[in-house]
């Protein structure tokens, strides 16, 4: 028996003055779909909308649409990530209409990681739009009617527009207004890249704030546990913008070893209700790869459980 579907719950919740939470999901490197279906199962209930990423870091998984479509059919609603990599414009807007003929409520568009650091590294690049051209994009075809060709959509798609934002990478004084950029081409929410810092977070709200962006965008923080001390050192010497301060490097490296997963997950509960207390933040995103089953004690740890959990959105 299959899961009833998901009430639109996003958009309600990013309009409404309670927390949302979002959280990523990482498709098989295979094709049985009921790794979807068993990562999102265990999130129903604790967040308001599953991401179903796209090909992440350039590696071949299951596309985001399909992944999109299973976590529907398992009671979650999904945020299909779409980005520039893979497809020309043609590709794009084909994929758009299609999300939002198939039901998919969200759409979050970003230009995505180059080939070379993917499991493809000879692969050609398209890149033929870039993120802000996307979000406009998608803008046009939802409020205009319209292809970029110039040609009407009927009926056009309706789908809610996300996009992605470092608030650590150089020059941190741009930042604020790169995602001014965005929001002006048709962003709705922000996901953002991981945050250990809490303070360099606070200073780049502030600049949000300051440009009344907070108004117009929804911001979600992104959070997720560092559960090993590999773990740690490939994060700091791999993902680009990404900054841990030394002090959860202190931390993590002063607990005993089987201690380390548990103290990352702490952190993380401790960088949730953190980030929570910024003006301007609506919520957060947790990111976990790999590890989704742990979503849930992360955010119960956070003190973000809801009652009734596995019954829908109760509180």
């Amino acid at each position: 028996m299959s899961a009833p579907p998901p009430r639109p719950s996003l958009r309600s919740r990013l309009e409404s003055a309670q927390t949302t939470v979002t959280a990523e999901v990482g498709p098989p490197r295979g094709a049985d779909p009921g790794v979807i279906r068993r990562k999102v199962e265990a999130l129903r209930g604790w967040v308001d909308a599953v991401n179903i990423t796209d090909s992440q870091s350039a590696h071949v998984r299951l596309s985001s649409w399909a992944g999109s479509i299973l976590a529907l059919a398992a009671g979650v609603e999904p945020v299909m990530q779409v980005t520039c990599r893979d497809r020309n414009r043609i590709a794009l807007q084909s994929d758009l209409l299609s999300a939002g003929a198939l039901g998919i409520p969200n759409v979050l568009l970003m230009t995505g990681d180059h080939p070379r650091f993917g499991d493809h590294p000879d692969a050609k690049p398209v890149f033929d739009l870039d993120s802000v051209q996307l979000v406009w994009t998608a803008r046009t075809m939802r409020d205009e009617g319209r292809l970029l060709s110039g040609r009407k959509l009927d009926p056009p798609p309706s789908w809610l527009i996300g996009a992605v934002e470092n608030p650590f990478a150089p020059p941190a004084g741009f930042r604020a207004a790169r995602l001014g950029k965005k929001v002006a081409a048709g962003a709705e929410f922000v996901q953002t890249q991981f945050v250990f810092d809490v303070p360099a977070f606070a200073r780049w709200m502030a600049g949000v704030r300051d440009l009344g962006l907070d108004a117009r965008c929804k911001v979600l923080a992104g959070v997720g546990p560092v559960r090993s001390l590999r773990a740690l050192e490939y994060m700091r010497g791999n993902i680009p913008g990404l900054w841990i301060p030394d002090e959860v490097s202190r931390r993590l490296h002063g607990v005993p070893p089987g201690r380390v997963a548990d103290e990352g997950l702490t952190i993380c509960a401790e960088i949730i209700q953190q980030v929570l207390q910024i003006p301007g933040v609506s919520g957060v995103h947790v990111m976990a790869p790999g590890f989704e089953r742990g979503i849930p004690e992360i955010l119960a740890r956070a003190g973000l459980a809801r009652a009734e959990v596995g019954s829908g959105y109760a509180d």
